[in-house]
């Protein structure tokens, strides 16, 4: 089968949407022997679509793992008028403001529509919403009579971001849609109206492999670090993964736990500033129990959940969750917010806590339960990986996604022939 996937951005680009596209890409091609093209852009992070100061990748094409990846160029000015035109849209409630909302984020890449078009492709894919790329995949898609399944890791608790008529519109005229979890689909389905029959519900993977073998002892060590409990954060360092959330919950922690420590790891940010400031205001004590990770490499992300007795993500506004996936894979309890899609993913007192989104004293409280229990740590994380082993590896993704590849592209053959 030849397919082509459209994303925002693609490794060494840090973030969910990327790392999916790339997974999937490469699975399809090892597994299947697919002919798999992405069309994506330079951008190494989303800041660049509105004129950020992260270096951006070469235009081009190269082989990546068995992938074919198009890196086309972004236009990433008039940043101070999408802005503003945006959001007095947005207060106002004007017509077409999710249009603009929708200008303003990007990314506008030149040629990506015809590029999709003449792609030749036996069926397209494009990942995720609100970003505008998502419509020019539709458009170049319909002018050439591909069909298309779009995947928009909807975070449905952000109205900026998703309270969108055009999102909805567009999920309707695609010819399939994959939901990460039974709440998406459930919203589509009762609240917005889009037909059961077109989305199918699929989550996203991880490669056990590299999880396996980590020595989380071995890297406790090389931090300086001993028996003491480690609370660990994955996340790309972005204001919506709410670090103030855990930094504040964590000094709750400290105050029976003066020796845990708290990792913080992800993908550096603009935002990164921030959290490095809300560190440096924290007493010295607490200062010294803080480790920063930015842009690790992918090959201590094991031993770092490895070595953590608990994960937390206190973000209130994810499509899904990958990082407590990945936690799970490790066999590690998770903590999350009681709170749209992520509620729906983790079955609460089997394989992890739930608490009171933003409320940091009940975020504090769910960490505290978990370190004053090792046995219940343990069972939770055993639960969570058999979870992962039934329903979340790459092996079952793939094959679950190709399987509506098949599906999509079988029926545009025979609405052809007829």
């Amino acid at each position: 089968m030849k397919i082509l996937h459209v994303v925002h951005a693609y490794p060494p680009s840090l973030g969910g949407s990327q790392a999916l596209t790339a997974r999937l890409s490469e699975q399809l091609v090892a597994r299947y022997g697919d002919s798999v093209t992405v069309f994506t852009t330079v951008a190494r992070n989303i800041d660049s679509f509105w004129g950020g100061s992260s270096a951006l990748l070469p235009a081009g094409v190269e082989q990546i793992n068995g992938v074919t990846v198009r890196r086309l160029g972004i236009f990433n000015r008039l940043n101070r008028l999408r802005w503003f035109a945006s959001g007095v849209a947005y207060r106002l409630r004007l017509p077409y403001n999710d249009l603009l909302r929708t200008w303003e984020m990007g990314p506008f890449v030149p040629g990506l529509r015809q590029a999709i078009a003449q792609s030749g492709a036996d069926v397209i894919f494009a990942t995720a919403f609100p970003l505008l790329h998502m419509y020019t995949a539709l458009a170049g898609a319909k002018a050439a009579g591909i069909p298309i399944v779009m995947l928009g890791a909807l975070h449905l608790d952000d109205p900026w971001g998703y309270d969108r008529p055009m999102i909805y519109q567009a999920i309707r005229q695609a010819n399939a849609y994959i939901a990460h979890t039974p709440y998406e689909r459930d919203h589509l389905v009762e609240q917005k109206a889009i037909p059961a029959s077109k989305i199918h519900l699929i989550g996203a993977g991880v490669e056990l492999d590299p999880l396996v073998p980590a020595d989380g002892r071995a890297w406790r060590r090389a931090q300086g670090w001993g028996d003491e409990p480690v609370v660990v954060m994955l996340g790309k360092q972005v204001a919506r993964k709410r670090f103030d959330l855990l930094i504040a919950a964590m000094q709750t922690v400290w105050s029976q736990h003066p020796s845990a420590r708290l990792l913080l790891a992800g993908g550096r940010t603009s935002y990164t500033a921030k959290i490095e400031q809300m560190i440096s205001e924290l007493p010295p004590a607490m200062q010294a129990n803080v480790t920063l990770r930015s842009d690790f490499d992918e090959a201590d992300k094991a031993a770092m959940l490895t070595a953590s007795d608990l994960f937390v993500l206190p973000s209130g506004h994810e499509s899904f969750g990958i990082a407590f996936i990945e936690a799970w894979a490790c066999a590690k309890p998770v903590i999350g917010a009681r709170r749209g899609a992520l509620a729906s993913l983790i079955e609460e007192g089997h394989d992890g806590l739930l608490f009171d989104y933003p409320n940091a004293a009940s975020l504090a409280l769910t960490i505290l339960t978990l370190l004053a229990d090792p046995d219940r740590r343990q069972q939770m994380g055993a639960a969570g990986r058999a979870k992962v082993l039934a329903q979340f590896t790459w092996e079952k993704v793939t094959a679950q996604v190709r399987a509506v590849y098949e599906e999509v592209a079988r029926g545009q053959g025979d609405r052809m022939k007829g």
